[in-house]
């Protein structure tokens, strides 16, 4: 099968095009790096031609709008006409568990815009919701140093490891589309404050952790119910200790996104 990873070289899109390629699969890598734009569709009728299947796993390089906004909705209309003069079979879409419930928050609502131009297209799809990754709790650790506090939301997540979102997504790829939404989670659930605090630990980092109900994430504020998956989830295998005794021992590293961090507040 000939498949398309739309961000094919971002921390998902790369295990992707790993796993695929050594199930035989022929598979395009497709992203600016490769001469691929989906906001200006220069290189998108090449890069589908012949493809069965393409994988949506591309992120917005700011999270404000309007250009969160305009990424998502740009982007995806051009990779669905491409994708209808392509012929192609199967769209799949990476999205974000929370993303109906978090209409304060541009990047959501942008997300929720993906999601609406691909249901309403005419091309077979299939969504995918996944909650936050291990890879990127860093990210929520707000700068500072010192016995400045750092204030996080006690709500509830259940993150998963991007090796395990980008084996399942091998195997919806490879599945008939589904036209509906399925989504990926964790094994565990953890208080948002507790998980970053334990990660903080491991940068040595020993500012103080405060629950704060009111401290936003992604500019929204959230609730036991706002990042967790529902029934019928697909619950993937790793244990968040297990894979950061894994960076502690030096067999992965915790990237460290280069993004403005509306997550949290420091007081």
């Amino acid at each position: 099968m000939k498949i398309a990873v739309i961000g094919g070289n971002g921390l998902i899109g790369s295990k992707l095009v790993a796993r695929l390629r050594l199930r035989g699969h022929e598979v395009i890598a497709a992203s600016r790096r490769s001469g691929v734009n989906t906001i200006t569709g220069e290189g998108l009728n090449e890069a589908l031609r012949d493809v069965h299947t393409v994988v949506d796993v591309s992120n917005a390089s700011s999270f404000v709008d309007p250009e969160v906004s305009d990424f998502f909705r740009r982007s995806t209309e051009n990779l669905l006409a491409a994708g209808g003069r392509a012929g192609v079979s199967h769209h799949l879409a990476l999205s974000v568990v929370g993303t109906q419930r978090l209409r304060t928050s541009a990047y959501f609502r942008a997300k929720e815009i993906q999601e609406s131009l691909v249901r309403r297209s005419n091309l077979p799809h299939t969504l995918v919701q996944s909650t936050q990754f291990f890879e990127f709790m860093a990210n929520i650790i707000p700068a500072g140093s010192g016995g400045e506090s750092v204030h996080l939301s006690p709500a509830l997540v259940q993150p998963v490891a991007a090796d395990d979102v980008a084996e399942l997504l091998v195997d919806l790829a490879l599945m008939p589309p589904s036209n509906a939404t399925s989504e990926i989670a964790g094994p565990d659930s953890y208080r948002l404050c507790d998980l970053v605090q334990w990660v903080m630990y491991s940068y040595q980092d020993d500012r103080p952790v405060m629950a704060d109900t009111a401290a936003s994430y992604y500019g929204a504020i959230l609730d036991d119910h706002t990042l967790t998956p529902g029934p019928g989830a697909l619950m993937a295998k790793t244990h968040f200790r297990d894979w950061l005794d894994g960076y502690l021992s030096g067999s992965r590293q915790i990237p460290h996104v280069n993004h403005p961090n509306p997550m949290a507040r420091t007081r």
